[in-house]
């Protein structure tokens, strides 16, 4: 990446003259390759699998039974951990903005999450205690959801501190491709260092879910190691807040008044920003839809095209490779033909290979490689690009609450893909129904990203659509 400074004029606030430098992007993008340790380890493959396995069922109980009961207690503390973000989001956001404090924001709730993490090593299903194990480590696993989800919300703010309207949607992209490849990376260091082998390094072995409880104390250790670039190469500035949002009027709120500002802002974002509190509802639809390709990727995998674990697991790091590679390619186009482009390109293709898939569900595993592959690669562009558009929708000084705002209706449709799901099947009377449901949402969302007029000037329909305003001309306005 050029380390150059793009000095063209544009109402893109505060990345007006702002270098985009190639160690800060590194730096930047670190964060999210150490973020693949709680990601793809703890929620997605590792932990969390463990703990719902018959590893934690007493001697003589019912293994089938206890299981559907721990997972439920897991789907329950997510849900709780769901709720809790949805609320706090926003006003975290908003007090970061006001406080211009994202940094601290960052590493605060970072530390908290490695802290959850490295407590995660007292779960051990020593018999006679294996629900209370449970129960501590969904809980453990809900506390650094939580912690998770608010430093990203400052994570992404800083995004618009290390670019330029014409470098948004690839600084963007690099920073999702690396978390997909740093999960990659993690997740075959203790596949072949300790879950794999009997004995693996040091000696570890599966007793007592040692190798497992070794490998999230390791993985702690890579998220708190890649967090650190992005504390010390990254500068935030304070920017000149615009108009009406928190920190324009030079106050330092608690936290009731962040929740007045909220209110306040929302209302305003009505008034004055109503494509952007369109997208929000958008977005949050299909960035749900998103989120269950990954969660029941591996569900279809198994229950209709007849792959083993071990294939599943080999299909996982394959999908990881597909996304985080087609995730930074697609982020120089998002530079070129705007971040809207690109996300309906990736959810129409989503929707197609969906469709594919389930038109094939009796086609082997064949089918599945080739049509969940393209899945995969779509789903990373489709996230990065949103991410990337909001950056550009974003005002002055309120950047973290934009993302404070992204990530409360992100969670508050969180139950549409697995409602979708489950009604798909129950209504098909087999699996691959499933898929439908999924696509639907996913289609939902599609239809109304369509229907959101953007405002022009801010780089949303690419390169010709940042604005070059003169001294008498004011910025483009607002779409109707």
């Amino acid at each position: 990446m050029p380390d150059h400074a793009d000095v063209t004029p544009t109402t893109a606030g505060p990345l007006v003259g702002r270098r985009t430098a190639r160690g800060r992007v590194i730096a930047w993008a670190a964060w999210d390759w150490g973020s693949a340790a709680f990601n793809a380890v703890v929620t997605t493959f590792v932990f969390t699998v463990w703990l719902t396995s018959d590893a934690f069922v007493e001697a003589g109980a019912d293994a089938d039974a206890v299981t559907a009961q721990h997972t439920q207690w897991l789907g329950w503390g997510l849900t709780a951990a769901g709720a809790l973000i949805a609320v706090l989001a926003p006003a975290l956001g908003a007090l970061a903005d006001a406080q211009g404090r994202r940094k601290v924001w960052l590493g605060v709730n970072t530390a908290a999450t490695v802290a959850a993490m490295l407590a995660m090593f007292a779960v051990s299903p020593t018999p006679g205690s294996r629900a209370d194990a449970v129960i501590l480590g969904v809980v453990l696993l809900s506390v650094g959801n939580v912690f998770f989800e608010l430093a990203s919300v400052a994570y992404n703010a800083l995004l618009l501190e290390i670019s330029t309207p014409r470098t948004i949607g690839r600084v963007s992209g690099i920073g999702w491709g690396a978390g997909y490849v740093g999960g990659i990376v993690l997740l075959l260091i203790l596949f072949v260092g300790f879950i794999d082998p009997d004995v693996g390094w040091f000696g570890v072995t599966g007793e007592d879910g040692m190798d497992i409880r070794v490998s999230v104390v390791l993985s702690a250790v890579w998220f708190a190691v890649f967090a650190v670039p992005v504390m010390l190469a990254v500068p935030e500035r304070v920017s000149s807040p615009a108009p009406g949002t928190p920190a324009a009027s030079g106050s330092r709120p608690g936290v009731l008044d962040a929740y007045r500002r909220l209110g306040r802002d929302v209302a305003r974002l009505w008034r004055t920003r109503r494509s952007t509190l369109w997208f929000l509802v958008a977005s949050a639809v299909y960035r749900d839809g998103l989120a269950g390709v990954f969660t029941f990727g591996a569900v279809i995998a198994a229950g209709t095209f007849g792959f083993d674990a071990g294939e599943v697991i080999v299909f996982a790091i394959a999908a990881n490779l597909v996304a985080g590679a087609s995730t930074i390619a697609a982020g120089w186009l998002d530079d070129r033909i705007g971040p809207r482009r690109v996300v309906v390109v990736a959810l129409v293709g989503l929707v197609v290979a969906g469709v594919a898939v389930f038109v094939l569900h009796d086609g082997g595993a064949g089918a599945f490689w080739v049509w969940g592959l393209l899945l995969t690669a779509f789903v990373g562009p489709a996230q990065s690009a949103s991410r990337a558009l909001l950056a550009r929708l974003s005002d002055p000084g309120a950047e973290a609450e934009a993302f404070g705002l992204y990530a409360t209706t992100g969670r508050a449709a969180s139950f549409l893909a697995p409602l979708a799901f489950s009604t798909a099947i129950a209504l098909g009377g087999a699996q691959y129904w499933g898929i439908l449901g999924i696509v639907a949402v996913i289609a939902v969302g599609l239809v109304l990203l369509l229907g959101v007029r953007f405002p022009a000037g801010r780089g949303v329909g690419g390169r010709r659509d940042v604005a070059v305003p003169t001294a008498d001309a004011p910025p483009a306005p607002e779409a109707p």
